[in-house]
């Protein structure tokens, strides 16, 4: 009589198999989700009116923008941008400025440029010259930071009343413009991410950057591409602000960088790149609306929420680390 061991490492399972690891992987973002939300509503009868969160998605639209653009960063293996906050400063300040000279339309659109090649200069320099992300992206953003100070002397540049601009500050079908754009636009980079092939080149070149130049990847425009992609929506996310709140400072979106790296690392994007998902990444900003409107409610001091954010980043990231090294990623 033969007898039949079984292999006591069978190996990782076949795909498209369900496991507990995949099926907590898929339903974390929606769970956790709905427990802050049961949460909220045990805090403040009111945390679950239509208009309360209405205000929640509005208060993190615009910075959700740039949330976007570093799922791409992170995917693609360029850690992330630390100069989001000069490029929303640089895009909110020309469109505003610009307004006399070039109408506001045209000003929107300038000060989104301005932006996009702060974030060209970041490309060129981290994915063609190929110097580290975070001391090119910390540089570039003291330097524009300290452009935007000169251009306005630290002072405060108002709107000029335009339909244009009560438009964006509006609502549509009752739900704020702000919020229309953020979604319509993780709507369409989802599309990019996931079924294009710059969208397979992010995901190839962060996992494995030598081999994918072996296979004629653009592995050096696919990591540029994704700093000029950041630098375009942090742009339009200073325009967004400037015009819904009628003005702009350069301190104006001080402490972004850190709100965009905690919606990705809370979407599930490793920083070390090769996996990410963009709708994870807007659950992810939804996860931190709520919980900066849950420390509100509960009446605890503002400074909490960075406390909190940062908290789940340090536990994100040191958790990614571990899995990582535990599946001989690294």
């Amino acid at each position: 009589m033969s007898l039949v061991k079984s292999d006591p490492n069978p190996g990782p399972a076949p795909a498209g198999t369900l496991t507990a690891g995949s099926v907590l992987s898929v339903l974390s973002i929606p769970l956790a989700i709905v427990a802050l939300m049961v949460l909220g509503s045990f805090v403040s009868p009111s945390f679950l009116t239509a208009r309360n969160l209405v205000n929640i998605l509005n208060a993190y639209s615009a910075v959700g923008l740039a949330a976007i653009g570093s799922t791409f960063v992170a995917v693609c293996g360029g850690l992330a941008d630390l100069s989001i906050p000069a490029n929303v400063a640089m895009g909110a300040l020309v469109a505003l400025g610009a307004q006399t000279l070039v109408g506001p339309v045209a000003a929107a659109l300038l000060g989104i440029l301005v932006a996009s090649l702060g974030g060209l200069v970041n490309g060129v320099l981290i994915g063609y010259v190929r110097i580290n992300p975070i001391i090119v992206t910390l540089g570039s953003g003291f330097l524009l930071l300290g452009l935007s100070q000169l251009l306005v002397g630290g002072g405060i540049v108002y709107s000029e009343p335009s339909a244009f601009g009560s438009f964006v500050a509006g609502n549509l079908l009752g739900v704020p413009v702000a919020v229309w754009t953020f979604f319509v636009v993780a709507l369409i980079l989802h599309i990019v991410l996931s079924r294009t092939p710059f969208g397979r080149w992010n995901f190839a070149v962060g996992g494995n950057y030598e081999a994918s130049a072996a296979s004629a990847v653009p592995v050096r425009f696919t990591r540029a591409a994704a700093f000029v992609l950041t630098g375009l929506l942090s742009g339009m996310c200073g325009v967004l602000i400037a015009l819904s709140i009628g003005q702009a400072r350069p301190i104006i979106g001080a402490g972004y960088e850190f709100v965009a790296i905690s919606a990705v690392v809370l979407g599930g994007t490793s920083l070390f790149g090769g996996r990410g998902s963009i709708l994870r990444t807007v659950g992810g900003v939804i996860i931190l609306a709520l919980i900066s409107n849950l420390i509100v409610l509960i009446g605890l001091p503002t400074p909490s929420t960075g406390l909190a954010t940062g908290t789940i980043i340090l536990l994100v990231v040191a958790v990614d680390a571990y899995l990582r090294r535990r599946t001989g990623a690294e």
